[in-house]
């Protein structure tokens, strides 16, 4: 019988493939010790005996030891691709002149303006010690120079370590960090001044940042940020109230260079060059003008993957793209499943880490939805063949809109902790626009930008944008446009994907095995524990669960850490309302019940001097180092350093106790750091 499965998947297997190398890389990253490098090596090299077993153990045994080799080789990969990019870290606060080149220029969540900076130079540290990469944000007066791609720049400010996750289990930033070079995060509220001019090097980023300029000065405004996103990637332009409205609804991925805009821009390109073709008698009749216009395409769609700055969605499009475009010249089937799984495959070996980033999830879970129904829909086309012909396009587009959204709902949840009420509403309002005016015209723009003429397809496209625009805000302002969601456990993401490939890719009625798994990983989400209670890394936020919500304990500061644990509970409230719910009065010193322990939190130096108890079941959290002594349990800058954030649940025994350190384990990118102390043992 298994046999017999095995058999009738036969010439279906591909798409397996880049499965199998994400289970292995997810292997990796769930590990909580680095494992040592000769078991990478083994995970590697176990390619080769691999794929020579394969074809020893014959067709019904042979795709297991596939199956195996790539797991392994995932493994491998991944942890090849951890110790390739390790670089040093900052262990301290540092305070001093920072000088470096500006290799990227983007905004944080507060709407500032950020450098990230390499060939770095800090004062006073030996340059072995020196991270690679830091990132300095832009605070108080500035505007003396402008930040130029490839300028060298000095200034004065803080940096610090990245931080870990703001609640055990949570996004890891400093594994993320740790995959783009950053050894150091930090700000500035000094002038930012200029060293060196822009050097040599850095052609694709200069260009790029050259494009978003000469598009935001011909195009002001928020149209002119956003076509400038749409054309160069670079979206420091866009202001956070904007990217707000697009989140709430999910219009957001119109601003990323992905498949909507590699598809429309090379299918432009390529009718735009097949109808110039046959205008020419003599290519009408005597040459391939198809294979030209693809080969055409392909040149434009790779201009613009340079061009975007080459995020995993848009190398996943252009791979996408690009397979189907060498499909037409070599008259081969342009769109499959194998296709999606040679993009899948291609990142992965490039960028092993984007497995676990929004962008990879839901940008694959998109396409693999929308290749496969459409697979579905090409077998029962005679359903729909006496329908008139204009409502191909206009069913096609609610399809599309619905399976991508359908796709990508649970990525989108459980990453940002809300869902659009109206998304398919504002989608299939929005997406026509985009596909018949701001890309062919930001297309026309491009060719007509060496004449002088790119104004004309620039105000065009602004009038589509400006559209698009209108729409999200309008819609975002719905009552009921944005739901709250709970943040589910870390494997329930994992287990809802393995079900939706199994009923993607699987053939036969056994696809509907994944069902099995998408309903348990759903009724778990839906029954998901939050915290009791929760401890920033640096001791200055705690967040209580009461009986109305998260109570906090400051009603402002450590916004990022407060907006964090609120938009995980799924409860949409804001930090003042937060902190209005903490009981007993305001100030540096605030207590409240938890259970039958006493919750303390101590805030500054003068009330850490003031409080001098230490009792049994007493919980007692400073922003600064205590120097308490007795039976009480202690969370101070010095303890939170080793353990990272904190969550207790309250359970029969009393309190039970995780944190981030147990959580993510002792890996390559938060260095060493010994184990927390439980709760129980001080009690």
């Amino acid at each position: 019988m298994a046999a017999n499965t095995v058999l009738m998947q036969r010439g279906f297997l591909f798409p397996w493939a880049p499965v199998c190398l994400a289970l292995g890389i997810g292997l990796y990253f769930g590990l909580r010790v680095e494992p040592p490098v000769w078991l990478l090596a083994l995970g590697l090299l176990a390619l080769v005996p691999g794929f020579f077993l394969m074809r020893l153990a014959g067709d019904v045994f042979g795709p297991f030891f596939v199956a195996f080799t790539l797991i392994a080789a995932g493994f491998g990969l991944a942890g090849a691709k951890a110790h390739w990019v390790a670089g040093p870290v900052l262990d301290f606060r540092y305070y001093g002149s920072i000088e470096g080149r500006i290799v990227k220029i983007d905004r944080s969540a507060s709407d500032a303006v950020r450098l990230t900076l390499d060939r770095v130079v800090l004062e006073r540290m030996n340059p072995a010690d020196t991270p690679h990469r830091v990132r300095v944000s832009l605070h108080g007066q500035q505007g003396f120079i402008e930040p130029k791609p490839g300028a060298t720049v000095i200034l004065t400010g803080h940096l610090n370590a990245p931080g870990g996750a703001v609640e055990p289990g949570g996004f890891d930033f400093k594994r993320h960090a740790w995959f783009l070079h950053l050894g150091g995060i930090g700000y500035t509220r000094t002038p930012v001044l200029l060293l060196e001019p822009p050097s040599r090097g850095l052609w694709v980023f200069k260009a790029r940042m050259w494009l978003s300029s000469r598009v935001q000065s011909a195009l002001p405004g928020e149209a002119g940020a956003f076509a400038a996103a749409v054309m160069s990637g670079d979206r420091s332009g866009m202001g956070q109230t904007t990217l707000g409205y697009l989140r709430d609804t999910n219009l957001a991925h119109l601003l990323a260079i992905s498949g909507l805009h590699m598809g429309l821009l090379a299918g432009f390109v390529f009718a735009v060059l097949r109808v110039g073709l046959l205008l020419v008698p003599r290519f009408r009749y005597h040459a391939p003008v198809k294979k030209w216009a693809a080969g055409g395409a392909l040149l434009a769609a790779f201009g613009y993957l340079l061009l975007s700055g080459g995020n995993v969605a848009t190398e996943r499009a252009f791979v996408m793209a690009a397979v189907a475009l060498c499909a037409l010249i070599f008259e081969k089937r342009a769109i499959s499943l194998r296709a999606v799984a040679m993009a899948a495959l291609i990142i992965l070996i490039l960028h092993p880490e984007a497995l676990f980033s929004p962008g990879f999830q839901m940008s694959f879970a998109a396409t693999t939805a929308l290749v496969a129904v459409f697979e579905a829909v090409n077998r029962w086309r005679a359903v729909g063949r006496d329908l008139p012909r204009w409502t191909g396009p206009v069913i096609g587009l609610v399809i599309s809109s619905a399976v991508a959204g359908l796709a990508t709902a649970p990525v989108g949840m459980a990453h940002f902790n809300q869902s659009a009420t109206f998304g398919l509403i504002a989608n299939l309002i929005s997406v026509p626009v985009m596909g018949l005016i701001v890309v062919p015209m930001g297309v026309v723009a491009g060719l007509l930008m060496p004449f002088g003429l790119d104004w004309i397809p620039l105000w065009a496209m602004g009038l589509g944008l400006d559209w698009i625009l209108g729409v999200a805000e309008t819609i975002a302002g719905w009552p009921g446009a944005v739901r709250p969601i709970i943040a589910p456990p870390a494997w329930v993401l994992p287990v809802l994907a393995m079900g939706g490939l199994i009923l993607c890719i699987w053939r036969g009625w056994g696809r509907a095995v994944g069902l099995v798994p998408m309903a348990l990983a759903t009724l778990v989400w839906t029954q998901s524990e939050r915290p009791a209670l929760l401890i920033a890394d640096n001791g200055a936020l705690v967040g209580l669960m009461t009986e109305e919500g998260r109570a906090l304990s400051r009603p402002k500061g450590s916004g990022f850490v407060a907006g964090s644990w609120l938009e995980n509970d799924g409860e949409g409230a804001t930090q003042a309302s937060a902190g209005a719910l903490w009981p007993g009065e305001g100030g540096r010193t605030r207590r409240a019940e938890f259970g039958d322990f006493e919750v303390v939190h101590l805030q500054g130096k003068r009330a850490a001097r003031a409080w001098n108890a230490c009792r049994p079941r007493q919980i007692i959290i400073s922003s600064v180092d205590l120097a308490l002594k007795g039976p009480c349990t202690r969370f101070d800058p010095v303890a939170l350093k080793a353990s990272g954030s904190v969550a207790l649940w309250m359970g029969e025994d009393g309190p039970r106790m995780l944190t981030a350190a147990q959580a993510s384990g002792h890996r390559l990118w938060h260095g060493t750091r010994p184990a927390p102390r439980d709760v129980a043992a001080a009690q």
